[in-house]
């Protein structure tokens, strides 16, 4: 059976970007990312919630990532979902699901940075998966 993993999302950054670099020198960047649902219950009332998720950009995407984005910043993220568990300091399991990109963009309402990146010739939407 074929299978799929690939999520886009739009959405706002919560907090600027942390950027930082593998000991064999490739940028990695996380990025803390709320997107917002508006809905209506079956009453009439109106509610929003918002889903908060961790994205890892990685190479040249993460450093532009750092140097252009930051708190309250609209992204679009194309990539795929990956759990990763680990054993914290308190010796409980611990499991996180983060997105991995494949493609990171500004979104509308960002035309100064976009302008920005645009005059540095950055690719928008293109990337090398990891």
């Amino acid at each position: 059976m074929a299978s799929l993993n690939k999520v886009l999302l739009i959405g706002n950054l919560t907090r600027p970007p942390e950027l930082r670099y593998t000991p064999s020198g490739t940028a990695v960047a996380d990025l803390r990312l709320a997107v917002n649902r508006n809905y209506t219950t079956q009453s009439g009332e109106k509610r929003e919630e918002a889903c908060f998720l961790t994205v890892v950009v990685w190479g040249k995407q993460a450093e532009s990532c750092g140097e252009y984005l930051d708190k309250g910043s609209g992204v679009f993220v194309e990539g795929r979902l990956q759990t990763r568990d680990w054993e914290g300091k308190d010796g409980g399991k611990r499991t996180v699901t983060a997105h991995r990109r494949a493609g990171t963009g500004l979104r509308r309402g960002n035309r100064d940075r976009r302008r920005q990146w645009r005059r540095r010739r950055r690719p928008v939407l293109t990337g090398r998966h990891r």
